[in-house]
């Protein structure tokens, strides 16, 4: 009794691991790996085994692979200029509800300690959208971390983060604002996202507020914050928002 091969797919699905591989090949002179990530390359048609004339074999992009990597980057500069256009839509949100927002910030903050007796943990967090109430009083900023997704995939991995999570808790309230992806669905339901972090999510025209954020964990900003801040420059409000009144507007309330 002869055993029978196993059916060889005709279709190989690819994923990011191989996308990167390909861009890696692309750019290099293309040296065999001989893993399972080359096998499958070079079974779908997106690479090809070339060898020289003194019998070596390199690995090459097909024109089919060169198609599959400019299809990814224009989806990905699609997704980034969604994901731009809403941080823009959350950081002017929050000017018309009287805030100071910024984009783009680094900022220290402190992580638990991973054990009762070791000395506490710090990173450097990177939020899309970070307000404080425009006031006078140091206890009354009510600090905001707006956390912008219009990818699932970028989201599910961001939920993989706890520490990035903690880190935007330890600066104040915590929004996960839930865009849509290219195709124009949604790309998460709300109860996914942590119960300690509120939901905004963009219906295509608003955005609805789902869920609040729990109370922030302190009332002022720690010193190196505020550093951080005097040396960024907020978000201009439109010359069209100059004469608003505050609040008047909104898509949501933060």
């Amino acid at each position: 009794m002869t055993d029978t091969p196993a059916a060889i797919p005709t279709a190989i699905p690819l994923g990011r691991y191989h996308l990167r591989r390909l861009r890696t090949l692309y750019r290099s002179a293309g040296w065999p790996s001989q893993d399972v990530l080359e096998i499958e390359l070079l079974a779908s048609g997106m690479a090809e085994r070339v060898s020289s004339a003194f019998g070596q074999d390199t690995i090459r992009v097909t024109d089919a692979g060169i198609r599959l990597l400019a299809e990814q980057a224009s989806r990905n500069r699609t997704a980034m200029s969604a994901h731009e256009a809403l941080v823009e839509r959350v950081a002017h949100a929050m000017l018309r509800a009287g805030r100071i927002a910024w984009r783009g910030l680094a900022l220290r903050a402190q992580l638990p300690a991973s054990e009762p007796s070791a000395p506490a943990r710090w990173c450097v967090a990177k939020p899309d959208v970070f307000s404080i109430r425009n006031t006078t009083v140091e206890t009354y900023v009510e600090p905001i971390v707006h956390e912008i997704k219009v990818s699932r995939a970028d989201l599910l991995g961001d939920l993989k983060r706890p520490d990035k999570r903690t880190a935007y808790l330890d600066m104040g309230e915590c929004w996960y604002v839930l865009g849509r992806d290219a195709k124009g669905r949604e790309i998460a339901d709300p109860s996914e996202i942590p119960p300690d972090c509120g939901v905004l999510v963009d219906d295509g025209v608003v955005l609805q507020q789902v869920r609040r954020a729990a109370p922030a964990a302190r009332a002022a900003l720690p010193f190196g914050v505020w550093m951080a801040l005097a040396k960024a420059s907020p978000v201009a409000a439109p010359d069209n928002d100059a004469q608003a009144v505050l609040g008047a507007g909104l898509d949501s309330p933060p």
